[in-house]
């Protein structure tokens, strides 16, 4: 070989082939970003131009705007933000070229739940392993040989379709929230910081700047925000569209069926959630049995129960099919399993369900208040055989 070759070959001494030509390159890319930024090329603003009336202005100084739907900043921008966010940038360099004012503002989303969530997840990790994290051995997670299985790849010329969620996509094999920070290169230390939820918006939206500035885009940074009250002119820009669809009469207050989180009180969309993404809401129909005859067992349990006396008591099943329910002849109880006698919306009637089944039904109008549980005993299910009730939409009326 010549010298030449060896020059363009060798590997350096870190390992990697020789990146001069790569060096000059991004040091240009830098010297120029730099004075992008200091020159403000991408600060537009509206023009001062007192030789044109205010209509007409825009046909002189033609505009336009592109924007970015907001990136959640529960952690770093990937690859797939920037495939997306390179579109915008292409538009706004192209509108430039026309002679446009182009602007092109970026925000920052931090509503829902998500980032508390993940807060929650640290609060609660650095409760069960400590400030180091140590997880005991038999709690580490571990990848199954099955998992690693290639006989479900795609056949050639087939189509590919991923099967995770977008939080599977994210964190990948990792059981913990602390072991996916940790894989973004983060000390003990300063992950036990984001058991704050507040900590989580002070630190990914400088690093994703950080990190669409050294991509070179157009983007006028005066005007970045984050969502929330966190920037109380977005805010009120927020209310401000809520309050004008309502006095459109566009909008309504008002229930929904939804997926709704106990605990922090409000609807838990797609996203918010810890785990369960897609989950959609499952519609049941009720069918009301009223008990007519006890069966002995169950007439023992109920003497006991002084809060039943002078109460219609009705078993109720849940059926994805309800249009069969004509052709009943029988109810089925789970003789392993405990039931529980619940306080109903209506004083003189009560259920015989689950207290799984009461939980989901104490928030949809059938418990004396919203939320709330009234539990007046329980009953075997073994004890419930031979229970005699009536079906309501049955031929046969018991």
């Amino acid at each position: 070989m010549s010298d030449t070759e060896n020059h363009t070959t060798e590997p350096a001494a870190g390992g990697l082939k020789k990146t001069v030509k790569r060096d000059a390159l991004v040091a240009i890319e830098k010297q120029w970003q730099s004075d992008w930024e200091q020159r403000g090329v991408f600060e537009v603003d509206m023009p001062e131009d007192d030789s044109v009336a205010p209509e007409a202005l825009h046909d002189k100084h033609p505009k336009w705007m592109g924007t970015f739907p907001y990136p959640y900043m529960n952690g770093v921008l990937h690859l797939g933000h920037a495939f997306s966010v390179s579109k915008i940038e292409f538009a706004a360099g192209w509108e430039r070229l026309q002679g446009k004012r182009a602007l092109f503002p970026f925000g920052f989303h931090v509503t829902g739940m998500p980032i508390k969530a993940a807060a929650d997840k640290i609060a609660r990790e650095l409760e069960m392993f400590g400030p180091e994290f140590a997880v005991p051995e038999e709690t580490e997670l571990e990848i199954q040989p099955s998992e690693l299985s290639v006989d479900t790849a795609p056949k050639a010329g087939g189509n590919f379709r991923g099967k995770k969620s977008k939080v599977a996509a994210k964190t990948g094999n990792k059981k913990y929230q602390f072991q996916i920070m940790q894989d973004q290169g983060m000390s003990n230390a300063e992950i036990a910081k984001f058991a704050d939820a507040e900590h989580w918006l002070q630190y990914y939206p400088p690093i994703a700047i950080d990190d669409l500035k050294a991509m070179g885009c157009k983007i006028d940074w005066r005007r970045t925000f984050l969502t929330t009250d966190h920037n109380p002119y977005y805010d009120s820009f927020a209310q401000w569209q809520f309050n004008r669809l309502r006095d459109m009469d566009k909008i309504k207050f008002g229930k929904r069926y939804t997926i709704w989180s106990a605990k922090d009180g409000q609807p838990c969309m797609d996203h918010d959630r810890q785990s369960g993404e897609g989950v959609d809401v499952q519609k049941y129909t009720c069918i009301k049995m009223q008990v007519l005859n006890w069966s002995q067992a169950a007439q023992a349990v109920i003497a006991d129960i002084p809060e039943l006396k002078g109460k219609k008591v009705f078993m109720v099943a849940a059926t994805l099919r309800p249009e069969t329910m004509y052709g009943q002849t029988n109810c089925f109880v789970g003789t392993k399993l405990t039931y529980g006698f619940f306080q109903s919306s209506k004083m003189d009637e009560v259920y015989v369900i689950t207290e799984r089944a009461a939980r989901n039904m104490a928030f949809q109008g059938l418990s004396p208040a919203n939320g709330q549980v009234v539990q007046l005993g329980t009953i075997s299910g073994q004890d419930i055989v031979g229970t005699k009730v009536n079906a309501p939409l049955s031929h046969y009326t018991d």
